[in-house]
């Protein structure tokens, strides 16, 4: 730091208050790398345990529409 009146020069180490030695930049690669792979390994064994045909069996469809839950009306006709 040098002084030259009321005016202060500083190298950009000094302004910082630190060292520069780019410790974030290997932090945030290494962690997007394992997030990667992390969410790789999920994909992989839940394609790999899943069903082989995702379309349901006809058994399994619902073709009749489901009785209202207990307690509520049916909507009033409009046309009556």
């Amino acid at each position: 730091m040098i002084r030259h009146g009321e005016e202060v020069e500083m190298n950009t180490e000094d302004a910082s208050g630190g060292q520069k030695r780019g410790i974030v930049r290997y932090v945030l690669l290494i962690s997007t790398g394992l997030a990667i792979l992390a969410l790789s390994i999920i994909w992989m064994t839940g394609a790999a345990t899943g069903p082989e045909d995702p379309t349901p069996a006809p058994s399994e469809s619902i073709s009749e529409p489901t009785e209202p839950p207990a307690g509520t009306r049916p909507l009033p006709d409009p046309n009556p």
